[in-house]
């Protein structure tokens, strides 16, 4: 099998169960961004020990479904069902759970916290802001019933939480500013 098929030079892709777009319509920037956000789980967990790593993995597959329900037109969302083709209720409250034992870890800081106190909670913080801008393209075609713009939006909080916890202690911006007086 050859990896391209010359298919999107005239610059659109396929869809999920059939349809074709332009490259830079909203879905494929979505769940482009999803990817994104996909890639940047992966590498914070090249650098995570191994109870983290196995949190992320975990998220990555996730991202799986949230892509497949962004990759299909609304009349082909039936194609996917709530039992393991597309984000649920339940994996949101998941997410909410793993939040819950990440902030038990730290006292949560009261100021904006400066990124980059060591190297996995930089990798975090780099997947959180990804995730993000991926709620933000997910807005545009996410499904009215959907939980994927629910399931991107506790993500980013929960990465905010890990990058937290594995710091210890975090820098913020009042911090810094004691040290420049």
């Amino acid at each position: 099998m050859k990896i391209y098929t010359r298919k999107g030079d005239d610059g659109t892709t396929g869809l999920l169960y059939g349809g074709r777009v332009a490259k830079d319509s909203p879905q494929p920037v979505a769940y482009g961004d999803v990817d994104e956000t996909q890639a940047a789980l992966g590498l914070a967990r090249a650098a995570a020990g191994s109870e983290l790593a196995e949190v992320l993995l975990k998220l990555e597959g996730d991202l799986w479904l949230v892509m497949a329900e962004l990759a299909c037109l609304p009349e082909k969302l039936g194609n996917l069902t709530e039992t393991g083709t597309r984000p649920t209720a339940k994996d949101v409250t998941r997410l909410e759970g793993l939040i819950d034992q990440a902030t038990a870890r730290f006292d949560p800081p009261t100021e904006f916290v400066v990124p980059g106190e060591n190297e996995i909670s930089a990798r975090l913080d780099f997947a959180r802001t990804v995730t993000r801008r991926a709620e933000r393209s997910a807005l545009a075609v996410a499904a009215k019933d959907s939980f994927v713009v629910p399931y991107l939006n506790r993500l980013s909080d929960l990465l905010w939480a890990l990058a937290r916890a594995e710091e210890g202690t975090s820098i913020t911006a009042q911090s810094l500013n004691k040290e420049d007086s």
